[in-house]
């Protein structure tokens, strides 16, 4: 990217920053917790003037005589039923993928940028915008009460050709809650997607935990997820570094089957993505969905 077009970029992505309404929100949940070591291999643990003319004519007298009431023989017409969106079609997974994933296979030159799907409707529909642009598919893992807020974005995700995937209804620490409080979580947020997008989403990722803990997994399989997504390579965007500290630890860190955890909510992270899919592609990395990954 020449430095005109980053700069018309920049000035561009800070504008929709400055007017999205009340900011975008706050990072994603609380990853101080310390977190356990992962071999760097292993990939399992097993988003005008009023017109001139009257708005109604005035009656005319000669036509003026009483409405026919209605026959209450004739039958009612039920009103239509709301329309089922269509469920989204996504490839198989390779045998032997684990329940959960960490990363995907190391012997293939692709990564999956993953997404927390929540934030400002128009930073996120940025974002999409320049992955699109690129060509380039996302995984956004969304937030129910997200999708409450903004519902229209669930079909966004999709028709954009990206995948959408499961990360709780409220974002709280899922590890600290009792199996009935996690399975209520997870539970929620896939009744949002199913009526949304017609699935509840292949993947599930625990909030506030890099991975989800056995009782979590259970909780997530008793609602119909058979995979957990984690991520290898987590640059903290929450924290909103200046984007070419961002671009630096996302490059710096990932590697063939990296699954790297982003947010949308955040200008550094839009301003940021083009320079990371220039370094992803000088290192011969091609970003691809989580599912495709795994397939």
């Amino acid at each position: 990217m020449t430095a005109d077009r980053r700069s018309v970029l920049r000035s561009t992505v800070r504008l929709a920053a400055l007017t999205a309404v009340g900011g975008a929100l706050a990072a994603c949940g609380d990853h101080s917790a310390t977190r356990r070591s992962h071999p760097a291999d292993l990939a399992v643990r097993a988003d005008g003037p009023p017109s001139a003319e009257p708005v109604d004519p005035p009656l005319d007298p000669a036509s003026s005589a009483r409405p026919t009431p209605p026959d209450p023989a004739a039958p009612a017409t039920a009103p239509s039923a709301p329309a089922v969106p269509s469920p989204p079609v996504l490839a198989p997974l390779a045998a032997g993928t684990p329940v959960e994933v960490v990363n995907g296979p190391r012997d293939r030159r692709q990564v999956a940028l993953t997404f927390h799907g929540a934030g400002d409707p128009r930073l996120a529909t940025s974002l999409l915008e320049l992955a699109e642009q690129r060509g380039v598919r996302l995984t956004v893992m969304a937030v129910g009460s997200w999708l409450d807020q903004q519902p229209q974005m669930a079909r966004r995700v999709l028709d954009g050709g990206h995948e959408l995937g499961n990360h709780t209804q409220n974002h709280q620490n899922i590890s600290a809650m009792s199996p009935e409080q996690a399975h209520s979580e997870i539970a929620e947020c896939a009744d949002r997607l199913q009526r949304l997008t017609g699935s509840i989403g292949r993947w599930f990722r625990p909030s506030a935990a890099q991975y989800a803990s056995p009782m979590v997994r259970e909780q997530a399989r008793l609602v119909g997820y058979e995979h957990v997504l984690s991520f290898d390579v987590d640059p903290r965007d929450y924290n909103d570094p200046s984007s070419d500290t961002l671009q630096r630890r996302v490059l710096t860190a990932v590697r063939p089957g990296s699954v790297v955890a982003l947010h949308m909510g955040h200008p550094c992270t839009i301003e940021a993505l083009p320079a990371i899919l220039d370094g992803l592609g000088k290192a011969g990395l091609s970003p691809v969905t989580a599912s495709q990954l795994c397939a």
